[in-house]
């Protein structure tokens, strides 16, 4: 039976930053149109929590059974260790989407965004699809175009929509960075594990590009939302540059990344994109507040 600790290493907190920075940005980008609303903040950052839990204890059951974490060099896998039974970490899964709904639930009816419904219930179904079911759309290579939709486009815009009412296009360009940045811890952990994800038979886009262009693919994902903030910035809202200082925590993922190094060491690409993802968020959120 896993303990408790392996529950929550189970959970990859690692990634957990991947779903606060979405809803730091989208908030910002309600602040910028003069409506963000904390405690509706709050109850999106709840959702987001519990989306990303909920994957990732998904992804750990479905690889786990396929046998594909059998040799897996990276974190800790309840199903693949053994450490805890398949039934028990889908339940885990379906017990975090489940949180999700109740909170989404509210968060809508309070802000009367009914038709964000339909964009909840799609992200629960493509959380489990990544790598359940007889085919996973993760084992084809799509899974950065999942995270880019809604790690990026329908948290950061649905975290903006539920405040203010509307969406700005300063909204749509924090969403695109965000969903980059998301994209870029995805492509690192698949870079990592190219090895082992080639001989099980999972095609992720990392396993396609080939290990030099994924590389490649990592530094402009992390360059993209860089861009977009100096576009922000010198279209109004200046105090966005403050996002630039992310740049600093990004720059350690990036030397290890261009250095080539494989395996365990990449680990720390991991813990530190997604730093460098919560940096950005959070300061772009507080340059679009003080704009």
């Amino acid at each position: 039976m896993a303990s408790p600790a392996q529950w929550v290493e189970g959970a990859r907190p690692r990634t957990l930053p991947a779903a606060i920075a979405p809803v730091a940005a989208g908030t910002g980008a309600a602040a910028a149109l003069h409506a963000a609303h904390l405690g509706r903040a709050l109850l999106a950052a709840v959702v987001s929590l519990a989306l990303q839990v909920g994957v990732n204890y998904a992804n750990d059951y479905s690889d786990g059974v396929r046998g594909t974490d059998d040799d897996r060099v990276g974190p800790f896998r309840l199903t693949g260790s053994r450490a805890a039974a398949p039934g028990a970490v889908k339940r885990a899964a379906f017990a975090a989407f489940g949180v999700a709904a109740v909170v989404g639930l509210l968060l809508v009816a309070l802000s009367g965004t009914w038709w964000l419904l339909l964009a909840g219930a799609a992200s629960v179904v493509a959380a489990w699809y990544y790598t359940g079911g007889s085919n996973p759309y993760g084992y084809r290579g799509l899974g950065e175009v999942f995270v880019f939709v809604f790690f990026g486009l329908v948290a950061v815009l649905g975290t903006t929509w539920t405040q203010a009412g509307r969406v700005s296009w300063t909204a749509l360009a924090a969403a695109v960075g965000i969903g980059c940045l998301a994209c870029a811890l995805l492509v690192a952990n698949n870079v990592r594990d190219i090895p082992t994800d080639a001989v099980s038979g999972k095609r992720t886009l990392a396993v396609r590009l080939g290990e030099r262009r994924s590389r490649g693919l990592y530094v402009a994902l992390l360059a993209v939302p860089l861009l977009l903030v100096v576009v922000i910035a010198v279209t109004g809202h200046p105090a966005a540059l403050l996002a630039l200082v992310s740049a600093v925590v990004m720059l350690p993922a990036v030397r290890r990344v261009r250095r080539g190094e494989t395996g365990l060491a990449l680990i720390p690409v991991l813990r530190d994109t997604g730093r460098a993802e919560l940096v950005y968020g959070v300061l772009l959120a507080l340059g679009l507040a003080l704009g």
